[in-house]
């Protein structure tokens, strides 16, 4: 074990390694240490020590000095001790240097053992401690495979991990490609550091424009927000600590320069970059740019807001399938519903008309609830009687009894509701009705003739119900915008 060339070694293996140089002594004298104890026993008093000057590991072993000697191992003789050390008196602890040599082949073979143990350890602490300050920057590697859906990537020292949840749609990469990517985690586990990376994060993108735009780095444009459906669009709010400098145009660059360099490296995905606002309601409104905003009526108990916008920008502030305003939420941090004027008139025509139906209800109460922010009869059953008496006119009483009057309506609402659910669950929606006498199978006459009683029968059932409720429901089957509500709700992730 103990070769004229060790320092050599040491400082070689330090260099290539990257290892400290005083963890390999420190790891060489323990497992020398092991190696004598195997040789000689655990209860012998044994010492390596690193000689730098003479560059070996030296070996003591040490020993009481008594008058007579039990255990040869871990005692000697006064008159022994004396040949080592003249001075030396009996309970002194001497130590006489060994010869490694003599450990023999089973112990030196142990001490190998420890030494690439202790060596593996040490490397991986090394690339942990360099990459966990790595830990969300953007990092440089190449693909070299693909296993079980994670990517693997080559980082140098050591390999990153890609899994598939962090990886953007419809992107592919070849074997031995470059590769950007942002580190999520590093995790120190038995095989060695796990570097976790991701392409589909936020902080991914807010990253490469801390790379691009200057100012964002200098902190004098701020990235407040960001939200990104991978692959597809993203959104960023900015925000300028300097009057004279354009959060927005400092992002676009000159001809939109330092924008395209993002766009380039997330391979197509759009970017919205909006300026960022402390009210939440213009915020909101920067959002959903382009589209023009007529009113926005918030709720700030619950974070959501009801965007009102002109019919014909619907469309734009919802986007394709829902995405703009769904970023928008998911930028801003509340939940946004998009109506249009025409929607959101209906709305409130038949949230009126349903405080009108209540019992005691007369015309003059029910704008004075308006006026309260109570426009529906399910607004007016989550009121309290606090709430209702602090309106002009109501009393104890008539809050009472208009509370119980509109839970009870809401409570015949829901069973209405979920007996319509029932009976779709069970025929089918009715505008799936087109279409149905091409793909039925062929009946018995007496069939037909059944079926044709029970349509007869139909009228005197709806005649049951209240000229009101079928009012509403051809106002809401004639709205020439009831499909775009359907795009409304999409958009309501």
């Amino acid at each position: 074990m103990i070769e004229t060339d060790i320092k050599r070694v040491i400082d070689q293996v330090s260099r290539d390694r990257g290892i400290d140089r005083e963890i390999l002594i420190k790891t060489m004298e323990e497992a020398l240490k092991s190696a004598a104890r195997k040789k000689f026993g655990v209860k012998v008093d044994i010492e390596v020590h690193y000689n730098e000057e003479l560059g070996e590991l030296e070996v003591f072993q040490f020993k009481d000095v008594v008058k007579e000697v039990t255990e040869p191992d871990l005692q000697i003789s006064l008159e022994e001790g004396r040949k080592l050390d003249p001075g030396c008196e009996e309970g002194d602890s001497l130590g006489s240097k060994m010869d490694a040599r003599t450990f023999g082949r089973i112990a030196a073979q142990s001490a190998k053992q420890v030494i690439i143990q202790k060596m593996k350890d040490a490397e991986r602490d090394v690339v942990y401690e360099g990459f966990i300050d790595r830990k969300g920057q953007i990092i440089n590697g190449i693909v070299q495979r693909m296993h079980r859906g994670e990517m693997i990537v080559n980082l140098g020292r050591t390999e990153g991990v890609l899994p598939p949840q962090e990886q953007v749609p419809r992107e592919s990469y070849r074997r031995g490609e470059r590769i950007r990517a942002y580190v999520v985690d590093v995790l120190r586990e038995t095989r060695g550091p796990q570097i976790i990376l991701s392409r589909t994060h936020p902080q991914f993108l807010i990253n490469l424009f801390k790379t691009e735009v200057p100012e964002i780095a200098e902190g004098i444009v701020e990235i407040k927000a960001a939200a990104r459906e991978p692959g597809s669009r993203a959104k960023i709010a900015v925000f300028s600590n300097a009057s004279d400098i354009d959060p927005v145009g400092a992002c676009v660059g000159m001809k939109g320069s330092r924008v395209q360099s993002v766009v380039q490296e997330l391979r197509g995905e759009k970017i919205d970059i909006i300026p960022w606002h402390a009210d939440p309601a213009k915020f909101v409104c920067n959002a959903l740019a382009p589209a023009e905003i007529s009113r926005v009526v918030m709720d700030e108990i619950t974070q959501s807001m009801e965007v009102i916008v002109p019919d014909e920008h619907l469309s734009v502030a919802i986007g394709k399938r829902g995405q703009n305003v769904r970023l928008a939420s998911k930028l801003t941090g509340w939940s946004i519903d998009v109506k249009s004027e025409s929607q959101y008139s209906h709305a409130m025509e038949t949230g009126y008309r349903s405080l009108l139906e209540l019992p005691g209800m007369g015309e003059s109460t029910a704008e004075l609830f308006r006026e309260y922010g109570l426009y529906s009869v399910e607004e007016l059953a989550k009121a309290t009687v606090d709430d209702l008496i602090q309106i002009k006119g109501i009393g104890d009483t008539k809050a009472h009894a208009l509370l119980e009057a509109a839970r009870e309506a809401v409570e015949r609402m829901k069973q209405e509701q979920e007996a319509m659910k029932q009976e779709q669950e069970t025929f089918g929606p009715a505008e799936n009705l087109e279409g149905v006498e091409t793909q039925a199978p062929v009946r018995a006459p007496e069939a037909v003739a059944e079926e044709s009683e029970a349509v007869i029968e139909e009228p005197e059932a709806a005649a049951e119900d209240p000229p009101e409720a079928i009012e509403g429901s051809e106002t809401v089957t004639e709205d020439p915008n009831e499909p775009n509500q359907t795009s409304g709700l999409e958009g309501h992730d």
